[in-house]
């Protein structure tokens, strides 16, 4: 197992497709740059909602997730695709998928050979529960790579530290954050949890966003977010804790080398040992009384 990863974040800029192959196109263009300097590729949530505009007739957001479910299996296929012809390993954004239960919001981590495994969203946001009936996938969990175990929080799980914490109590030093936000009030939660979670788990955390404006559609319309790593706030460390960051709302890659050896040795010797000294339990809260002045 390999200590240091090669991580490529990208802000996918949303671009106006015509038809499934030029979806391909455009994510066989974003595969060759971040695999040209990196092990491991980061897109958003929902990126690939792009390639509605080909499907369908005008801006609906109903029909662009039909849309996305009918053809969800050949998306798949153009993702698993790129990743073997690049060689690298990529978690693609996520991908709408129907199953028996309902359409799920799934972020698949593809190999390099093309197999595949998914983190499904835990927790829907309201426009995905009462606008589109996206239902909860399943519970966390982590993905077995050659650097060790990886997990995922895509976009509001991001919000709930219990979610991340479950996954780094079994081993995963490094989460992943495909996110879709049309507001900044909606990137900076994600972005300010991201950074918290890399704070209390002394782990990396890793945001990528969808971004600019696209009115041929209604579910990727307006975008907004900078690609992010994000580590401890401690020794060894940026002070702020930013590894690596781009320019808001605009698209491209970023890039940093992550090392395990640092979060061990943090975790260790740090200033604090937020990951070692997290409650086990919390008892409710009470009431504190006052005595007399």
């Amino acid at each position: 197992m390999s200590t240091s990863l090669r991580l490529g974040v990208l802000a996918w800029e949303v671009a106006k497709i015509d038809s499934l192959e030029e979806y391909a196109a455009h994510l066989d263009r974003l595969v060759a740059e971040g695999a040209a300097q990196a092990d491991l590729l980061l897109m958003p949530e929902y990126s690939c909602m792009e390639a509605a505009a080909a499907i369908t007739k005008e801006p609906d957001p109903s029909a662009e997730l039909d849309a996305i479910c009918l053809h969800s299996d050949a998306l798949l296929t153009i993702m698993r695709d790129a990743a073997k012809k690049h060689a690298v390993w990529m978690m693609p954004g996520t991908l709408p998928r129907p199953e028996a239960a309902g359409v799920r919001n799934r972020a698949p981590l593809i190999a390099p050979d093309g197999s595949v495994a998914f983190q499904d969203k835990h927790v829907m946001t309201r426009f995905e529960n009462e606008s589109w009936g996206v239902k909860a996938g399943n519970p966390p969990g982590v993905f077995e790579t050659p650097w060790g175990l990886i997990g995922t929080s895509v976009c509001y799980d991001s919000e709930f530290p219990m979610l991340a914490r479950a996954q780094v109590e079994v081993g995963a030093w490094l989460i992943l954050v495909p996110t879709c936000t049309d507001s900044m009030h909606g990137f900076n939660r994600v972005k300010i949890s991201a950074q918290a979670r890399a704070l209390e788990n002394q782990c990396f955390v890793a945001v990528s966003p969808t971004v600019g404006e696209a009115p041929w559609l209604a579910t990727l319309d307006e975008n907004h977010g900078c690609a992010g790593i994000y580590g401890p706030v401690d020794r060894g460390f940026p002070a702020d804790g930013v590894i690596a960051e781009g320019k808001l709302d605009t698209g491209g890659w970023i890039f940093a080398t992550l090392d395990q050896a640092s979060l061990h040795e943090v975790r260790k010797n740090g200033a604090v040992r937020n990951c070692r000294d997290w409650p086990v339990t919390v008892p409710p809260a009470e009431k504190n009384a006052f005595s007399g002045a």
